[in-house]
C-alpha cells in the first residue's frame, strides 16, 4: 500500500506487526573486576522490568564476551562477534553504571568502542551507583553514547554505596527507586519502540 494508505490511516501488516512484537531490551552490566556489584543491581533491575510484560529483558554481561583491549588485536577473536551480533539483536539498553574515578569503567568503554552499527538508532536508560549516586559516571556515558546515535533518556535511578548497599558489597535499595525504575524503563520503552522505525 502506498502513501495514501498510511495517510488515511488503513491497516498494513508489515506495521501491524511492528506494534504487537515486543521490544528486546538488554540490561548491559558495566563491571568486570572480582567481587563487583552489578550483577545484584542488574537482576534487580530485571525483577522489576519482567513484571511490566511490555518487553523481553535479558542480562548482557560484558565480562562473558572476554573483548580484549581495542586495537591490541587483529580483532578475529570470537567474542567481539558475539559481542556486535548481541547488541544488533537488541532495540535498546538499560545500562547498570558504577562510578570509577568520576568515570565509568576501563571495561564498559572498551565495550562500548567494538561496535558501531550495532548501537545506532536505539534507545538506553541509566541507573547508576557509587559515592554520590554514580551521577558523574552517568554523565560521562551520556556523552558517548551520544557519538554512537544512542538515545539516552532523562529519568536516572542513582544509588548510594552509604543507603544502599550493606557494608558496600550486598545491595539492599530502597523502596523509593521503585518508582523511578518504573519511570526510566517506561520511556526507554517508548523510546526504543519509536527509534525503531529508523532502523
Amino acid at each position: 500500500m502506498g502513501f495514501l494508505d498510511k495517510l488515511f490511516g488503513k491497516p498494513i501488516k508489515e506495521e501491524e506487526s511492528m506494534t504487537t512484537e515486543k521490544l528486546n531490551i538488554g540490561i548491559i552490566l558495566g563491571s568486570t573486576r572480582q567481587g563487583r556489584v552489578s550483577p545484584q543491581v542488574g537482576e534487580w533491575v530485571k525483577g522489576i522490568a519482567d513484571k511490566r510484560g511490555d518487553a523481553n529483558y535479558e542480562i548482557v554481561d560484558i565480562a562473558e564476551f572476554n573483548l580484549p583491549f581495542l586495537g591490541t588485536t587483529d580483532g578475529t577473536e570470537p567474542g567481539i562477534a558475539n559481542w556486535n551480533g548481541k547488541l544488533a539483536s537488541l532495540d535498546g539498553f538499560v545500562f547498570i553504571v558504577q562510578e570509577y574515578n568520576h568515570s565509568i569503567t576501563g571495561a564498559l568503554k572498551n565495550a562500548i568502542d567494538f561496535a558501531r552499527e550495532a548501537w545506532y538508532n536505539k534507545a538506553a536508560g541509566i541507573v547508576s551507583y557509587g559515592s554520590t549516586g554514580g551521577a558523574r559516571a552517568a554523565e560521562h556515558l551520556r556523552g558517548i553514547l551520544a557519538e554512537q546515535k544512542v538515545a539516552d533518556v532523562r529519568t536516572h535511578p542513582t544509588l548510594s554505596l552509604f543507603t544502599d548497599f550493606v557494608n558496600g558489597s550486598e545491595f539492599k535499595p530502597q523502596d523509593l527507586h521503585l518508582d523511578n525504575v518504573n519511570a526510566m524503563l517506561g520511556e526507554v520503552i517508548a523510546w526504543s519502540g519509536a527509534l525503531k522505525t529508523l532502523r
